[in-house]
C-alpha cells in the first residue's frame, strides 16, 4: 500500500523582502491528525512562515508542497486544500455570521447542499449556534477569532494554518479556543503561530522554535517515554554504564557527563532514586521533573544568538 505524502512539506524555504532576509532554510514536515506550534517570540518570523505556507507569499528559495503538490506551480490546486486565519480575523462586519460563512464557502466553490451542510458544521465545530444571526462586526472578540476558524475550515480543508488565533482573548475564551484547536487536530493537520507556552503545551503535539527566521529546535511536545522523567546533576561526572542497576531507575540519558535525564522505576520514585546517588558518593546536587523540558529549550533559543545541537534536549533538530 502507498503511503500517502505528508499534508505540509517545507523544504528549505526562504523569504526576503525589501533585501532583507525574514525567513530562510525552513524545513517542516506535517502529517494529517498532527497539531504542530510554531513558537517564537515577536519578530522572529512567524507570521512570514505562514503566509508562506498558505500561499499569500511566494517563497524566494526552497519549496513548499500541499499533498505532495508545489504550491507556486498549482496554486489553485493546493490552496484548495488549505484553511488561512490571519492574526486579524478578514471579517466583514455588515453581514451576519451565517452569510459571512456563506459567501467563504462559495469563494472555495461550494454550492447547493454541499454548501448549507459545510456551513452547518463549521458553526456546530465552532460553537456559533447562538450568534449565527447576529452581524460580525457585532461579536466580542472571542466569537469573532471563532468566526475566523470557521472561515478557514468551511470548506474541510487538509491544512489548517492559524496565526496567533488566542491573542488578545481572556482566559475562558482561550481555553475554548485551545479545546476547539485540539479537536480540529484530530482530522486535519493545523499549523499553530504563538508566543505563548502555555498555548503550545496546551493544543499541540510537535512544536518548532524559530529564532531569527530560522528553525532552531523542532520535537515533540511528550516524547515517548517522558512521563515522569527526571533531570540529575551530580557533582562528579559518570558513565552510562555506571547507571546499569541503581534502584529506582529504568533508563539514563546524558545531557553532559554531569547531567543526566532519568526515568524512574515505577516503584520508590525520586527518593530512592536520590538515596541510590547519595550511596554512590556522586554528589547529587539537583533533581527535578524534566517531563517538559520545553521552557527552558525556548527561553535559550530566544536569548541566543547562535544554538549548539549538543545543548539541546534528545530528539531535537537544529537549523
Amino acid at each position: 500500500m502507498t503511503t500517502p505524502a505528508p499534508v505540509l512539506v517545507l523544504e528549505h524555504a526562504g523569504r526576503s523582502l525589501a533585501g532583507r532576509v525574514i525567513v530562510d532554510a525552513l524545513d517542516l514536515t506535517l502529517d494529517k491528525g498532527e497539531v504542530v506550534g510554531l513558537l517564537g517570540v515577536n519578530g522572529a518570523g512567524k507570521s512570514t512562515t505562514l503566509r508562506l505556507i498558505a500561499g499569500v507569499l511566494s517563497p524566494d528559495r526552497g519549496r513548499v508542497r500541499i499533498n505532495g503538490c508545489e504550491l507556486d506551480e498549482h496554486p489553485a490546486l493546493a490552496r484548495r486544500a488549505i484553511g488561512y486565519l490571519p492574526e486579524d480575523p478578514p471579517l466583514y462586519a455588515e453581514l451576519t455570521v451565517v452569510e459571512y460563512l456563506r459567501f467563504c464557502g462559495r469563494l472555495h466553490g461550494l454550492s447547493g447542499g454541499r454548501l448549507q451542510a459545510a456551513l452547518e458544521r463549521a458553526i456546530e465545530r465552532c460553537d456559533l449556534g447562538e450568534v449565527r444571526r447576529r452581524l460580525t462586526g457585532a461579536l466580542s472578540k472571542g466569537y469573532r477569532q471563532r468566526v475566523g476558524i470557521a472561515q478557514a475550515i468551511v470548506h474541510e480543508p487538509d491544512l489548517i494554518v492559524l496565526d496567533e488565533p488566542a491573542s488578545g482573548l481572556d482566559p475562558v475564551q482561550a481555553l475554548k479556543l485551545r479545546e476547539l484547536v485540539r479537536s480540529l487536530g484530530e482530522q486535519h493537520a493545523v499549523v499553530l503561530s504563538t508566543h505563548l507556552l502555555s498555548d503550545v503545551a496546551a493544543c499541540c503535539d510537535r512544536v518548532a522554535v524559530l529564532h531569527r527566521g530560522r528553525i532552531r529546535h523542532q520535537g515533540r511536545i511528550h516524547e515517548p517515554g517522558s512521563a515522569g522523567r527526571l533531570r540529575v546533576t551530580l557533582e562528579r561526572a559518570v558513565e552510562p554504564a555506571d547507571w546499569t542497576g541503581l534502584t529506582g531507575v529504568t533508563a539514563a540519558e546524558p545531557i553532559d557527563p554531569r547531567r543526566w535525564r532519568v526515568q524512574p522505576a515505577a516503584a520508590g520514585g525520586p527518593a530512592a532514586i536520590a538515596a541510590a546517588i547519595v550511596a554512590r558518593g556522586w554528589g547529587l546536587t539537583e533533581l527535578r521533573s524534566d517531563d517538559i523540558p520545553l521552557e527552558e529549550t525556548f527561553l535559550r533559543i530566544a536569548s541566543s544568538e547562535t544554538i549548539a545541537e549538543a545543548d539541546l534536549p534528545v530528539g531535537s533538530a537544529s537549523a
